[in-house]
């Protein structure tokens, strides 16, 4: 197990992430192999981060780094807010924020990769009435070191795909979940050169499919357009005839495995629990460890012990 990180070593980070911090993190942890062909994998999946400096949050950052590092992980993904209201800030008042997540993901040891969140938009609509950025997704892009916010890759026999599930809409109702037709194209093209029976992991922010509302409101109410991809059924049909054995959401800070035909649908909790007021619908702040070997799934969920000390009326 790791050595705890303290709060001072974790903000005296804060200021080299800027310049240090890259999306795709290939340094293994220290003494760990990497798993023989047909070991199960070990995976970490984080989400809603929802990265400030307030209710010291950093500290809570640093115990959350702590805890995935003592997973073991071969490798980690990360669900996206990763910081808290860009998608409605300036650039400069977010700025921070982005510090204190980059000490985070430079903390994490392993193979590190991030899927975007509406939060992680930055003055797509700014609400200060300054000027929307010409490009909502730069800054993310820039911070985490990619070229763009979908993408794919193969890791330990596994196909990965890392997708970006924000539309920006304006109005009333800001944004909804979709896969555009661009990236749609996309997945279709890459899974053209991906074996019919190579297992693939889908990671995005927002949700293809939950129970959450039938479980919270009632057995009939749908889920608002903001809060699951709309055109799931169009993604979904894309992998028919490929092994689509996982996806994992976030976005909703619930933790909830759902199966259908072979393929679960995980939906991880989230960092910051209730927006860091403490547990949301029963799940407190942590993470999702994932093993997959076999064609077999495991699945937990991993509190990682913060206390919230986000005050009531905050």
């Amino acid at each position: 197990m790791s050595q705890r990180i303290s709060r001072r070593e974790f903000l005296r980070g804060l200021g080299a992430s800027v310049i240090a911090g890259t999306g795709v993190r290939l340094a293994r942890a220290s003494g760990a192999a990497a798993p023989a062909p047909g070991d199960p994998l070990r995976l970490v999946f984080y989400t809603d981060v929802h990265a400030r400096e307030e209710w010291d949050t950093p500290e809570a950052l640093a115990m959350a780094a702590d805890a995935i590092n003592a997973q073991g992980a071969d490798i980690i993904i990360g669900g996206g807010d990763l910081i808290t209201d860009g998608f409605q800030s300036s650039a400069a008042s977010v700025a921070s924020r982005w510090d204190t997540y980059m000490s985070f993901h430079n903390a994490l040891r392993g193979e590190v990769h991030t899927a975007i969140g509406n939060h992680d938009l930055v003055a797509a609509i700014p609400e200060d009435g300054s000027a929307p950025a010409e490009d909502p997704r730069a800054e993310y892009r820039k911070r985490l070191g990619v070229d763009r916010t979908y993408y794919a890759f193969d890791t330990h026999g596994y196909h990965f795909m890392i997708l970006d599930s924000i539309q920006v809409l304006g109005g009333q109702h800001k944004y909804q979940g979709l896969i555009d037709a661009q990236q749609l194209a996309w997945i279709r093209e890459d899974l053209a050169s991906v074996p019919a029976e190579r297992p693939i992991v889908v990671a995005l922010h927002i949700p293809l499919v939950t129970g959450l509302y039938q479980m919270t409101e009632g057995a009939t109410e749908a889920a608002p357009a903001g809060r699951v991809v709309v055109n799931n059924r169009d993604v979904i049909q894309l992998f028919e005839n490929h092994n689509l054995q996982l996806v994992l959401q976030g976005h909703l800070h619930v933790s909830e495995m759902l199966h259908w035909g072979s393929t679960r649908f995980i939906t991880g909790g989230a960092l910051s629990g209730k927006w860091w007021r403490g547990p949301w619908h029963g799940t407190d702040a942590g993470f999702a460890v994932v093993t997959l070997g076999d064609g077999q799934i495991g699945w937990e969920y991993v509190t990682y012990g913060w206390k919230a000390r986000r005050p009531r009326n905050a």
